[in-house]
């Protein structure tokens, strides 16, 4: 564990020692947490971890229940995007229902048989009144997606966990079909990790867009779109990729934002369809920013997009969303490099500052280079370092190199590339053979 989340963890046990006094007042902890442990200690949940969430499934009841489920088509795509990496890492993915029953749990064998003594298992109830604080109960309590650390469970059982856990919406009611959520050590407790449950809860409500609007297009006698369906024409159609200033599309109409109301809406699509105004104010930026300022920021979007697309108390998108980002996502996910990059002309808003933004353009770029680099392909690889973002990336220069046939003059000139973009040669031969003496001399 690093020294950031140790020192979390640390004050999140003070906290909750400060929140068990008589006083009952939870200074020095999350707004967020700190609602959620009043709601679990109102439910009449115990923190001594006394009482494990209940298993309410048997395996053939649960096997029933998982084939009629609208995110069981999903599941193939989390493993993708989350499963593997979990696996690798240490830790668990788990896909819950919107009552908090864990539906799949599935990663690393031996976290699982931990997580299992805890009943965080397929057919266990996480929802806050069954298991108190925790990221997919708290994500289906408040909409969001949720990251919980160690000391902020509020049930004792749980504290030596990390998670980050994001809500599933049906993209055409807005209806909560589930969560999605990651357990395990210290690297959960990191924004990298909130990232990619939000992507992929993203990446799976794109999907369900597409599916719920395939079946309701009417054709004439040519073969001609007669009627675009309905949720196709009140959808949202965002891009934001690669540029400062987003596109909206909606209704024929197609609105080019300014770079801060491009992060607003980029915020409110990656966050779902509501979000308060705290929430939103640190989603935007790493400073407080007053109630005011954001109520007048949103008062202009709203006179832009009009009250029919933007919504307030909560803040909200009150149309489905359908964003090259999500596309991009799900092309991943399915396994479609070459298409994902394609449609990838650049990072998401690259000038954005704003927390929600970087951390989605950070996730994306991170599982579309990994995707590149292990495809192998030379032509991928290729088109990757020719890109802007990918000029000065030495680790992509290097399975060029190894890609491009041995002895030809290509590969020469590619590994001279990658071996001048290595740390080490910023450092003369000279001042490293300093070095390594110095290093001898002190061992």
């Amino acid at each position: 564990m690093d020294g950031s989340v140790a020192t979390a963890a640390s004050a999140s046990r003070a906290a909750r020692e400060r929140y068990e006094a008589p006083s009952g007042a939870p200074p020095g902890v999350r707004r967020l947490v700190a609602d959620s442990w009043r709601r679990c200690e109102a439910s009449g949940v115990r923190p001594d971890g006394s009482r494990l969430p209940p298993l309410r499934a048997t395996s053939d009841e649960l096997a029933d229940y998982r084939r009629t489920h609208p995110l069981a088509a999903m599941v193939p795509m989390f493993r993708a995007l989350l499963g593997t990496g979990a696996a690798d890492d240490g830790h668990v993915f788990a896909v819950g229902d919107s009552d908090g029953t864990l539906l799949w749990v599935e990663g690393d064998g031996a976290a699982m048989r931990r997580a299992e003594r805890m009943h965080f298992a397929e057919g266990a109830v996480w929802s806050e009144t069954q298991a108190g604080t925790n990221a997919p109960g708290t994500a289906l309590e408040t909409g969001q997606p949720v990251q919980i650390v160690t000391g902020e469970h509020f049930s004792s059982v749980a504290q030596a966990w990390s998670c980050a856990a994001a809500p599933v919406r049906d993209p055409g009611t807005g209806r909560m079909l589930g969560v999605i959520d990651l357990t395990g050590g210290a690297t959960i407790a990191t924004p990298p990790a909130l990232a990619a449950v939000r992507a992929a809860a993203l990446a799976a409500e794109a999907q369900l867009a597409r599916t719920l609007s395939g079946p309701a297009v009417l054709l004439g006698p040519d073969g001609c779109v007669l009627v675009a369906p309905e949720a196709e024409r009140m959808a949202v159609r965002l891009a934001a990729l690669g540029r400062d200033g987003a596109l909206l599309e909606h209704a024929g109409r197609v609105h080019r934002l300014s770079p801060r109301h491009s992060e607003i809406v980029v915020a409110l699509a990656l966050e779902g369809r509501g979000v308060h105004g705290d929430r939103l104010a640190v989603d935007l930026s790493e400073r407080e920013v007053p109630a005011s300022t954001l109520r007048a920021e949103m008062t202009r979007l709203r006179a832009v997009l009009g009250p029919a697309l933007l919504g307030s108390r909560p803040y909200a998108l009150l149309c489905p969303v359908r964003s090259d980002f999500a596309d991009v996502a799900t092309l991943l996910a399915e396994g479609r490099v070459a298409q994902a990059l394609d449609r990838y002309p650049g990072p998401l808003l690259p000038r954005s500052e704003a927390p929600a933004v970087v951390e989605q353009r950070r996730a994306l770029e991170q599982q579309l280079r990994g995707a590149v680099l292990g495809s192998g392909d030379p032509r991928l690889l290729r088109r990757w370092v020719e890109a802007a973002w990918g000029a000065d990336d030495a680790g992509a220069w290097l399975a060029l190199a190894h890609g491009l046939p041995g002895g030809s003059v290509q590969r020469a000139a590619v590994a001279a590339r990658a071996r001048a973009l290595s740390p080490d040669a910023a450092v003369p031969p000279q001042a490293r053979g300093h070095a390594a003496v110095l290093q001898r001399c002190r061992s």
